[in-house]
């Protein structure tokens, strides 16, 4: 009897097993969800515009409906799959970045000829006979909120090999994004129905595409198995502490076992280190510190009013190797509802809900502060925030003025503990008259004890 329900239990366990892997096994690669931007993606758009001999002519679109991630240098790295034998004869406004073996081909050879091409954009000044509309950026994309008209990238594609009628024609697959590493993760091509509307220069006119398909690709910071590149320091005017970013942050400072990991801002190799071997790569180049990371955001509460208060923040670049262009930082705080001034920064409120208001996106103001420069003395930008006090929730204690969550570029930063946040020094812990004075006691008497009464008794017996 035993031994049966026994069975029963283990084949229960199995079935419930098997159910979860195969919920599991349902769910698509592409779900990354980010609460600060739920319906942020990059959607690519293939539009076909034209029949060939042999295939057709269709215009690809990257865009980055993501409120605050973007893509910087070096830029976008798209790639497929091809469903049949097509390739490529022709491309305008981007590149693959390899031809793949063309030998079969005469005469009229093939811009690729790869089963899996990867293409790139173009740089800036190309030819303008290898330019079309939104391409030419280096790769560069900006956020949705920033600038979308820079969040559009587009290329044009002849394909040969290919179908010719909607009913023949398939669409790639397997597409990949870089950015310019991992952490995208696109799914299948759906067709989109109606196709995409071109409208004509002087509005006059409207032409459709023959076929559109869309492709969604989602963030994962996951995905990109990528560790935290930002962390966060804080103080404030009532309290003389100034918390500094967790040690290690971002990596360990040891250039025993790893030489070369960081450079001392004040040696005199400086310059040879920075133009070194590694000059040019993406690979971070950070001043030695005890958190080691490429930014350091610090949060500092300035002065305290009657009907408001101020905040000063500063980013700091201690990268050698990296200008941030195009950078921005989210914050969460429970009192942007009520911010009433934000100096020498662009803001926009970010309340994906439509509820709460409590998280600010911020960013620099074009050609005065949208560059972060290298470390060094101008590796910095700052702001001042000014905010309207709500007497029912604002409050200096148990750390309250500090954020909750900081974000440089999309990526979380390292926040400090909340216990070691500057607190009010009437909020510190302190003992009373009488529990000092028991404890002097006890104290006392502990020594006394000790020494067998030869000096302390006198005092204690003062106490």
């Amino acid at each position: 009897m035993a031994a049966t329900s026994l069975l029963r239990t283990a084949a229960a366990a199995a079935a419930l097993a098997l159910l979860m892997l195969l919920l599991v096994g349902d769910v698509p690669l592409t779900e990354a969800y980010d609460p600060l931007d739920p319906t942020g993606n990059i959607t690519i758009k293939w539009d076909i515009t034209q029949w060939t001999a042999d295939g057709y002519v269709a215009v690809v679109s990257i865009n980055n409906y993501q409120k605050y991630r973007h893509i910087q240098a070096p830029g976008w790295h798209l790639g497929w799959g091809w469903t049949k034998k097509e390739i490529i004869w022709s491309m305008t406004g981007a590149q693959t970045i390899e031809q793949g073996d063309c030998s079969e081909f005469k005469g009229n050879i093939p811009h690729c000829c790869r089963r899996d091409p990867t293409t790139v954009d173009l740089l800036p000044g190309a030819a303008m006979g290898m330019q079309v509309g939104n391409c030419c950026k280096g790769g560069v994309l900006s956020s949705w909120v920033q600038d979308p008209v820079n969040a559009v990238a587009s290329f044009q594609i002849t394909v040969g090999r290919a179908g010719t009628s909607n009913r023949t024609v398939k669409a790639p697959k397997n597409f990949t994004l870089k950015a310019p590493g991992p952490g995208y993760t696109c799914g299948v091509a759906h067709k989109v129905k109606p196709p995409t509307k071109f409208i004509s220069l002087d509005g006059r006119r409207t032409t459709q595409a023959h076929v559109t398909w869309d492709v969604i690709c989602t963030y994962s910071q996951f995905v990109a198995q990528r560790g935290p590149a930002c962390c966060v320091s804080l103080s404030s005017f009532y309290n003389e502490t100034i918390v500094d970013c967790p040690k290690c942050s971002c990596a360990c400072q040891n250039n025993i076992t790893h030489p070369g990991s960081c450079v001392e801002g004040n040696s005199p190799y400086l310059a040879s280190v920075v133009n070194g071997p590694g000059k040019g790569s993406s690979t971070p180049l950070v001043r030695c510190s005890p958190h080691m990371c490429p930014i350091r955001v610090h949060w500092h509460v300035k002065v305290n009013y009657r009907d408001y208060w101020r905040v000063k923040i500063t980013i700091s670049n201690w990268n050698y190797r990296m200008n941030y262009s195009q950078w921005n930082l989210v914050v969460q705080h429970p009192n942007f509802d009520n911010v009433t001034t934000i100096f020498s920064f662009n803001y926009k409120a970010l309340n994906p809900y439509g509820v709460i208001n409590d998280t600010a996106m911020l960013w620099g103001l074009k050609y005065y502060n949208d560059l972060l420069m290298v470390a060094g003395p101008d590796g910095n930008v700052q702001t001042e925030l000014l905010f309207r006090k709500d007497p029912s929730t604002f409050t200096f204690e148990k750390g309250w003025g500090f954020p909750r969550r900081i974000y440089f570029n999309g990526e979380s930063c390292v926040m400090p503990q909340p216990d070691l946040y500057p607190w009010l020094p009437s909020s510190s812990p302190r003992l009373t008259k009488t529990a000092f004075l028991a404890l002097a006691i006890v104290a006392c008497a502990t020594v006394a004890f000790l020494y067998n009464h030869l000096v302390l008794d006198k005092y204690c017996g003062k106490t």
